[in-house]
């Protein structure tokens, strides 16, 4: 138990650390004297950062740990949450946002790789658990940047605290996180061998959900306001609300994870989320009622709501070893390919929008959702094949 409590403490820390930054950046961008398109390319920083980082954590994990991974990525987090505070000018304010993403890029895969080996101990499906801890630190962190702000602190006042409290709490709960390697780092794997990641189908399939989740999820915090206030009508602070209610039904439905999934399995959660996000999308891009969009993005958050934890669980799951452990290099690769999603998706959502309306970017979206149907049932189907070769070998 006390592992569980470790892992989802460490989901909540990371999720802590990005909502207590990206809620300031308003006076981050007083703060460095830059406007909107100069911003958005010191932004740029945390996407290469996070990008470049997921692509080699998995083999970072796989020889140190993962609660030495955790532990070093969390505190390099913390860390950069000063150097954002403090920073004076944009090229040093994107040095910092590398920094953060370099470090929340190694801290997911790591994290993951924690909460896979808890799983495997358990013997039950907790992923969906520990990602609903991340939605609730970020809230956390948002909520608490938000007081920041109205007392007046400042980014760098404001971000000290939440570096202080990330590695106060971390040192309280890093004994517990699963130091998990393996044994015998060239022994067998139970399934599958010792191919690469790059050479299995299954892992690019897997790849292919997180990546549709991560573009689908990344839209409806981007562009959901956007679309409520341009054509559904909604004000401000009504607008907002549609994002919340997303992230609120996801957090909610990640709870209810482990007993979904016992139920029916997770090919069928992620067929059955599938069909239900791409519905509420496609109600949200068609249906001219503001009342519309804010149900249709609620079932979406829903539907949405296991596949990126699925995915990396089985993805962990197709790399477990004979001796129970493994999966580092294999939830890294499909780490890196779904954060590509988050780097992609909002130019190629807002040049839609640009061209042709924020309903048709939705719909465009709503068919990225449901492409995670296909992709799920043709993993399963792969790794029953990989499993049937190993069998006959």
């Amino acid at each position: 138990m006390r592992d569980r409590i470790a892992v989802f403490i460490v989901f909540a820390l990371n999720g802590l650390a990005v909502g207590s930054w990206a809620t300031r950046t308003p006076a981050l961008t007083t703060q460095v004297h830059a406007s909107p398109g100069v911003f958005g390319l010191a932004l740029l920083g945390a996407s290469v950062g996070l990008l470049g980082a997921a692509s080699v954590s998995g083999r970072i994990v796989e020889r140190a740990g993962a609660r030495t991974s955790v532990a070093v990525s969390t505190g390099l987090a913390a860390v950069s949450l000063v150097l954002i505070g403090f920073a004076p000018a944009v090229p040093l304010l994107a040095g910092a946002l590398f920094v953060m993403g370099v470090s929340i890029g190694m801290l997911d895969v790591a994290m993951n790789v924690a909460a896979v080996a808890v799983e495997r101990r358990s013997g039950r499906p907790l992923l969906p658990v520990f990602h609903a801890g991340f939605s609730f630190g970020a809230l956390a962190g948002s909520l608490a940047a938000g007081l920041a702000a109205g007392h007046g602190w400042s980014p760098a006042r404001h971000l000290t605290v939440a570096a202080v409290v990330t590695v106060v709490v971390l040192l309280s709960v890093i004994r517990a996180v699963p130091g998990i390697r393996p044994r015998h780092t060239t022994g067998p794997v139970l399934t599958t061998g010792r191919r690469a990641p790059a050479r299995r189908p299954v892992l690019w399939l897997l790849a292919a959900v997180a990546l549709c989740s991560a573009i689908a999820e990344g839209a409806a915090g981007d562009w959901s306001a956007l679309l409520m206030t341009a054509e559904r009508g909604a004000g401000p602070g009504a607008a907002a609300l549609a994002f919340a209610g997303f992230q609120l039904v996801m957090t909610l439905v990640r709870l209810a994870g482990p007993w979904v999934q016992r139920r029916f399995g997770p090919t069928r959660c992620l067929a059955g989320g599938a069909a239900l996000a791409a519905a509420g999308l496609l109600a949200t891009a068609t249906i001219p009622v503001a009342a519309a969009g804010y149900a249709g993005f609620a079932l979406a958050g829903a539907g949405l709501a296991a596949s990126f934890p699925l995915a990396l669980s089985l993805a962990g799951d197709a790399g477990k070893r004979a001796d129970g452990t493994g999966g580092e290099r294999e939830i890294g690769f499909v780490t890196a390919i779904a954060y590509t999603g988050f780097l992609g998706g909002p130019p190629l959502i807002g040049g839609i929008a640009q061209a042709a309306g924020y309903g048709v970017a939705f719909l465009f979206v709503a068919l990225i959702a449901a492409l995670i149907l296909p992709a799920a049932l043709a993993a399963r189907r792969s790794r029953r094949r990989e499993e049937a070769r190993q069998a006959v070998g």
